[in-house]
């Protein structure tokens, strides 16, 4: 029987980090599923999801306890599937705007305050191309609840981007 693991690991950025961990599962007969992976500063970190037979579970987890040795940690737990009955759909949110403190606290708390699931983040300042002003862009997975009032949702981060001079819009997901 194929079990599925959820790993999530991080470690001073260098070479050959993702190819150990990658080397561990298939030395056990795992399978790699799904990865989102990245350095940020002088970390690298990221979460995986793979498949590997129950019986070769503990001699993986051993496998990956000896690459913490040399500087990774490395967090392995069960990957528990959770039912998508009746869950609303999903959509697109991007912000762009100046960078100030608070865009991300702000509009996660309307998010939260809605019940609205954010099931990928990603966010990064640049400069912006003529002005060379520090920019903020974000870009989010949204899981709405079955009963979510997406004009309402709209019209509440709307006034929040108002208030941060960023620019929020939407996209549904097929």
């Amino acid at each position: 029987m194929q079990i599925p693991l959820v790993m999530t690991i991080i470690s001073p950025d260098r070479t050959g980090l993702v190819e150990s961990v990658a080397r561990a599962v298939a030395d056990h007969g795992g399978n790699w599923l799904e990865s989102r992976m990245c350095r940020l500063g002088g970390e690298f970190a990221g979460i995986l999801r793979v498949e590997i037979a129950a019986e070769k579970k503990s001699a993986l987890l051993a496998a990956l306890e000896k690459l913490q040795a040399n500087g990774l940690q490395i967090v392995v737990r069960a990957d528990e599937p959770v039912s998508k009955a009746g869950a609303g759909k999903q959509t697109k949110l991007e912000i762009v705007g100046s960078d100030r403190p608070g865009i991300v606290r702000e509009i996660t708390a309307a998010l939260a305050r809605a019940n609205v699931n954010v099931e990928e983040f990603f966010s990064e300042v640049v400069s912006a191309p003529m002005s060379g002003e520090t920019l903020f862009k974000a870009a989010a997975r949204l899981q709405l609840p079955e009963r979510c009032d997406l004009a309402a949702l709209k019209k509440n981060l709307e006034k929040i981007a108002a208030d941060l001079l960023v620019d929020v819009s939407f996209a549904e997901l097929s």
